[in-house]
């Protein structure tokens, strides 16, 4: 299993956040947001080989009682079974975090799926292979409702445009069992200035509909930089 980093912060977004956390991140990924903020684990995938021993054996020496399966796209390793089934041998709290294009039986606490967006994806002109492939595998329907009914599980969007408020909404009259305070939207950014603008309006809609609005807590306690 090809792993970028294994590391332990503090959860910075969603339901978990200001958890002290172990983060292992895959290294691989079937889409290609032109927003990655981990382009390391995607459009440039670094890393090395873990057997799954090693990996579990790096997490306990955090002894840290919450760790998250993060990349990349961790669903696309069949690895991730054995690797998450130990983990919860140890009493570990597992976050998956995954973008819902693909399902695996993995052992899961908290199902934390990012839905992509019809603007997530890259250039046609400079990325026409990776834009096609990512339009056909960025939303399926069929692998977010199976996730949905097997987990617990929190929807996070990430915000560029106003109009991605539009999509969302539409995004959501499809799974009509989705209550609004598993909706997170969170403001596309990689620096504190970004974050802000886009909190100016997307805060108080948030508000006024019913979201959560998702801070990206981690930039703000440590700038955009690896292993936070």
């Amino acid at each position: 299993m090809k792993i970028a980093e294994i590391y332990k912060s503090v959860q910075g977004e969603g339901r978990l956040t200001g958890k002290a956390s172990v983060f292992v991140r895959v290294s691989g990924c079937n889409l290609r947001c032109w927003f990655c903020d981990t382009p390391y684990a995607s459009w440039q995938p670094e890393g090395r080989d873990y057997a799954v021993d090693e990996i579990i054996a790096q997490v306990e020496e955090w002894d840290c009682g919450h760790v998250v399966l993060t990349g990349g796209e961790p669903m696309l390793f069949a690895e991730l079974l054995p690797l998450a089934e130990g983990l919860r041998e140890r009493g570990l709290h597992i976050t998956v975090e995954t973008a819902g294009t693909l399902y695996l039986p993995v052992a899961c606490d908290l199902m934390s799926i990012s839905p992509k967006l019809v603007g997530s994806g890259p250039s046609p002109t400079k990325h026409p292979h990776w834009r096609r492939r990512h339009e056909r595998q960025r939303h399926r329907p069929e692998v977010l409702r199976r996730l949905m009914a097997e987990y617990d599980y929190q929807l996070k969007f990430v915000i560029d445009r106003a109009p991605d408020l539009d999509e969302v909404e539409k995004f959501l009259t499809d799974f009509p069992q989705v209550s609004k305070r598993r909706v997170l939207l969170m403001p596309q950014g990689t620096c504190e200035e970004e974050l802000r603008r886009r909190a100016v309006w997307l805060k108080p809609f948030c508000h006024d509909q019913g979201y959560t609005y998702c801070a990206r807590q981690q930039i703000e306690w440590f700038g955009p930089v690896r292993g936070t």
